[in-house]
């Protein structure tokens, strides 16, 4: 079992390990006096010149923010915006602010920030300081940055707030960090500007969004097939995410009869996670494609994810993003 499946266990279930309540506690008094230093002006925010939006959320990974993050500066874009895409970096080896392109090692740039720069085609950066990364996108010419996570980080103001949600698992067993996945205690989501369920049922107020698979894309040479191209044969289903099972259970919705290999999440991947010892195809999520061309061959294909909203939940969520943007300096 890997450990991402182990913590899923733990945290996803009605109790938490009593052992951890005390760390819990502790995690939770020191992040609520953090976040009020910053409500009270002991620790200074950054204020750009143009527009933030933070995209983000409570729990520690798998809510589908990356792909929310995505669809939105698609939107942004043929609007006539300029948008970039600030991000940490997560488990890349830079530290300072600097723009990531298509062709950039994962282990250098992040897998996330360059999963967004090749499918969007549009500016991002990276930096330990969140705040430098996104005055490098306005130094480029970007007239709005979107945050990939950074919910949590106070240090960069923001003009708007939206919170992606698991709508399946929630808020697990409740608890914060390390005895359940909670980042912030649910009262969290009062201040922010728009709340944006993943799956499951959206309650009212909440924007329902899903997420859908698109044609295949061999690594190798870019060639697509629709999945039901490989309905019939078993398949390797390769996740490296916060919540593997969801994958597996999209390539199943599919009709595909799928082998499991579920990995931590950002996990590096080598030979051994990829390569087996039959001819099944393998079918990975785009995240973890980014970090194992060089080990594809022609068995190896990514399926990419697209974020979908009803007409009316898509309009009324881009009205209150272009609503949080006017007035702006720039």
């Amino acid at each position: 079992m890997s450990a991402q499946s182990w913590l899923n266990r733990l945290w996803y279930r009605p109790s938490a390990p009593l052992a951890l309540l005390p760390a819990a506690w502790l995690y939770g008094a020191v992040s609520a006096g953090r976040r009020a230093a910053y409500r009270r002006g002991w620790l200074s925010s950054r204020r750009l010149d143009r527009p933030v939006v933070v995209v983000g959320n409570l729990t520690v990974g798998g809510t589908g923010k990356t792909p929310l993050v995505a669809w939105l500066a698609a939107r942004l874009a043929a609007a006539g915006r300029r948008p970039g895409i600030a991000s940490r970096g997560y488990r890349g080896s830079t530290l300072a602010a600097r723009l990531v392109a298509a062709d950039d090692p994962a282990a250098i740039v992040g897998d996330e920030p360059l999963l967004l720069a090749r499918h969007t085609r549009l500016p991002v950066a990276i930096g330990r300081a969140r705040a430098a990364a996104a005055q490098l996108l306005i130094e480029i010419g970007c007239d709005v940055v979107i945050c990939d996570d950074g919910l949590q980080h106070y240090a960069l103001a923001r003009d708007l707030e939206i919170a992606v949600i698991d709508g399946e698992r929630r808020f697990g067993n409740g608890r914060l960090l390390p005895a359940g996945p909670l980042r912030e205690t649910p009262d969290r989501l009062a201040a922010v500007g728009a709340i944006v369920v993943n799956g499951g049922a959206a309650a009212a107020g909440e924007f329902a969004m899903r997420l859908e698979p698109g044609d295949a894309v061999r690594i190798r040479d870019g060639a697509t097939a629709p999945l039901a191209a490989f309905a019939g044969s078993a398949v390797h289903g390769v996740a490296g995410i916060a919540d593997p099972a969801r994958f597996f259970r999209m390539l199943r919705g599919a009709g595909l009869e799928v082998i499991e290999h579920p990995l931590d999440d950002h996990a590096g991947l080598d030979a051994p996670e990829v390569r087996f010892a039959d001819r099944n195809p393998v079918l990975m999520t785009e995240k973890d494609a980014v970090k194992c061309a060089h080990l594809a061959d022609d068995r190896h294909w990514f399926v990419p994810v697209e974020a979908r909203f009803d007409a009316a939940d898509e309009a009324a969520l881009l009205r209150l993003v272009t609503r949080s943007m006017r007035g702006q300096r720039g």
